[in-house]
């Protein structure tokens, strides 16, 4: 039988929200569900722009710079937002991904915030990435960019070789690990209310 993403996640959102009072099913209302984190030159335009497409084609609601800003948006303001407003994080990683402030402060305040995190190693081993110090930030924001890389490699993700790799079967994980992890944050969210 094939499975139906977006059927399960429409029955058990369904089922969790007609499970909880009144009162509560507001605060579950979020502005995103996964927030994509990514160095945009390396993958927005291939992983991490089709993970947005295929999980927006899936009843989801991804959160995606290009995609959810547009002209005149502050962008700390913006996306801190989304990111303290989803449900779990999802952290593309590439060979250029820790020369980017905005990558590494957006997986800080990720983890900070204690969201679930699915790594993706798209052309680059866990190994491979380290918080470089260029002159520019202070030492507390190295420690604290460092601190969440560290966590975030010792998570289990999935890895992906662009030149190699099946598309189809890579989007096909990172779906199911999403809505996995999204059913299991659900489950908890209705637990501890």
């Amino acid at each position: 039988m094939q499975r139906s993403p977006a059927l399960i996640k429409s029955l058990v959102s369904h089922k969790i929200l007609h499970s909880l009072p009144k009162s509560q099913t507001r605060t579950i209302s979020r502005s995103c569900d996964v927030f994509i984190n990514h160095r945009g030159i390396d993958t927005k335009r291939t992983v991490a722009g089709l993970l947005y497409n295929h999980l927006s084609g899936m009843g989801l609601k991804p959160f995606l710079d290009s995609q959810n800003m547009k002209p005149g948006d502050k962008l700390f303001d913006k996306i801190d937002k989304a990111i303290l407003n989803s449900k779990l994080g999802v952290a593309v990683f590439s060979p250029r991904y820790c020369e980017s402030y905005f990558c590494l402060h957006e997986l800080a305040l990720i983890m900070e915030s204690k969201k679930r995190v699915i790594p993706i190693f798209c052309d680059v081993k866990p190994s491979q990435l380290r918080v470089k110090d260029y002159g520019i930030c202070p030492a507390k924001e190295l420690q604290r960019f460092t601190w969440a890389l560290e966590e975030a490699k010792y998570t289990v993700g999935l890895t992906f070789d662009t030149s190699r790799g099946d598309w189809s079967e890579f989007l096909r994980n990172a779906s199911d690990a999403v809505m996995k992890n999204l059913l299991e944050v659900d489950v908890m969210e209705k637990i501890l209310k």
